[in-house]
């Protein structure tokens, strides 16, 4: 592949996006329309779409016409299984949405890209991701494009409705049709493949309704929401308040550093924190840092209250939901839908900068101990049943919360199965959630790195002026991602 690499930050070449072919890819096998449901989980999820794309190289003789004829084939397979990505996202009577599965169909984008991909600005995906590489989803659930590089390679991006399936739904979706596209034999991908469940049954609420007070705290119902600030008359002088983008990577050795402070401790009762809990409570701290030396934050916020730095973490609920039944975890492994709940923690400023790592790992570990029972989510089902047909939100999503300052949720992708998505051409050098989902909390995924050495990969969409202070204060532990640190192969 011609070109060169880059090492940091500094520009790239600008690059122009050719739209080739647009057309709609529906199942090939026609289907019976009917309605389907959303669960009670699902309808705390706001209308916002989600994208990922998967970076390859080319190391084939495959034209693009035909790997874009190959993704299209078993797309159209795939979606006999996952009709639900086939189809659209319509109110019912009560004015809740429901999804109508009518093989509408995916829209399919086939584009051409005037550069090479070891030029691509992976450390921007604000520059380089969005509006050009990811498709804007107009219509259905799910959309897709395929973008053909100078140097032969490609780059595979979907775009979905996140209130049809959370990550663990579209990994799911992603694997089957990988592996539908690849030239195995059909019998061979059959036995491979499980088939999603879409049994609304699995969720549904108790009679009569157990709702413990404490998920007042953590979802909150829309009507009860402020009405938005107007817009300010004048712009701002600089951008410092503006959520952006970026990709880094992170070493393992970095990673087991922040264990190691995260669990060291005099307490007796602290026990090996996960790298997730570590790597969060290290974020915290920083977000916590930034917000303080921000010569904008007074630790009053401006209204008399203390500076809070608040952070959620995304806990799927599948195993936590299987009721130590085997039959119930097999059925909950394949549910295809959202079984999310965003606990969060709220501290002041002040103690998130001057506590230990330790601490604030604690901190993070209990309140996420509240989230990862059987009970949580039975009663935040519950919950939703309550208020229904009120939509409902996470109350550290909707910004309603009673203290001033920076919040952010962080989800969890180190089951993002990158090595899995291979439709015959070899295996992503680099695949990346992006969601710049245009509410004001931040949003952070850490990922598994493709080079399966313990490094992870981090999209962070977070205030310009955070990631500023992240980047000038933790250099050494948030390196941004480039082509030469996905192409290296020895390490």
């Amino acid at each position: 592949m011609g070109g060169g690499g880059n090492n940091g930050k500094g520009e790239l070449p600008s690059f122009t996006v050719t739209v080739t072919n647009q057309e709609v890819i529906a199942a090939v096998l026609p289907m019976q329309e009917h309605w389907l449901p959303f669960s009670n989980l699902d309808l705390i999820l706001p209308p916002v779409d989600v994208s990922v794309f998967f970076c390859y190289k080319n190391n084939t003789n495959m034209s693009f016409g035909s790997m874009v004829r190959s993704l299209k084939n078993a797309l159209a397979q795939a979606l006999v299984s996952y009709y639900a990505f086939a189809g659209e996202v319509v109110q019912n009577s009560m004015g809740e949405p429901e999804l109508l599965c009518n093989n509408r169909g995916v829209d399919f984008v086939e584009a051409e890209a005037d550069l090479h991909l070891q030029n691509l600005n992976f450390y921007n995906p604000d520059e380089s991701i969005e509006g050009k590489l990811v498709p804007n989803k107009k219509h259905g659930v799910l959309a897709v494009q395929a973008t053909y590089f100078k140097c032969g390679g490609i780059i595979m991006a979907c775009t979905f409705d996140h209130r049809i399936a959370d990550a663990y739904s579209a990994n799911m979706f992603l694997v089957s049709w990988a592996q539908i596209a690849r030239p195995m034999k059909p019998a061979i991908v059959a036995a491979t493949l499980s088939a999603p469940s879409f049994r609304r049954s699995l969720l549904i609420p108790r009679r009569p309704l157990r709702i413990h007070p404490s998920l007042d705290d953590m979802y909150v119902p829309i009507s009860t929401q402020p009405p938005p600030l107007p817009p300010p008359s004048e712009p701002e002088s600089d951008n410092s308040n503006s959520l952006i983008s970026r990709i880094y990577y992170i070493t393992a050795d970095q990673l087991c550093r922040l264990q190691s402070l995260a669990c060291s401790s005099s307490l007796d009762h602290i026990k090996n924190r996960t790298k997730l809990e570590s790597f969060s409570a290290f974020l915290w701290k920083m977000v916590a840092m930034a917000a303080a030396s921000s010569s904008s934050a007074i630790l009053s916020g401006g209204s008399g209250k203390r500076l809070v730095a608040k952070m959620g973490v995304v806990v799927d609920g599948r195993k936590r939901l299987s009721y130590g039944n085997k039959n119930k975890e097999s059925m909950m492994e394949n549910y295809f839908g959202n079984v999310l709940s965003i606990p969060f923690g709220g501290k002041p400023v002040e103690d998130l900068v001057e506590k230990p790592l330790s601490w604030v790992a604690e901190v993070v570990h209990k309140f996420l101990e509240t989230a990862v029972t059987e009970e949580h989510f039975l009663g935040l089902i519950d919950w939703v049943e309550e208020h229904r047909p009120t939509p409902a939100l996470a109350r550290i999503y909707s910004g309603q919360t009673t203290d001033v300052g920076p919040a952010f949720v962080v989800s969890s992708g180190q089951r993002f199965p990158q090595s899995k998505i291979d439709f015959g051409w070899g295996k992503p050098l680099l695949g990346s959630y992006h969601f710049p989902w245009g509410g004001d909390a931040g949003y952070v995924m850490p990922m598994l790195s493709p080079k399966g050495n313990g490094d992870w990969v981090v999209y962070m969409h977070l205030l310009k002026g955070h990631i500023d202070f992240i980047e000038s204060k933790a250099a050494h532990v948030f390196k941004p991602l480039t082509w030469d640190y996905l192409n290296n192969q020895h390490y």
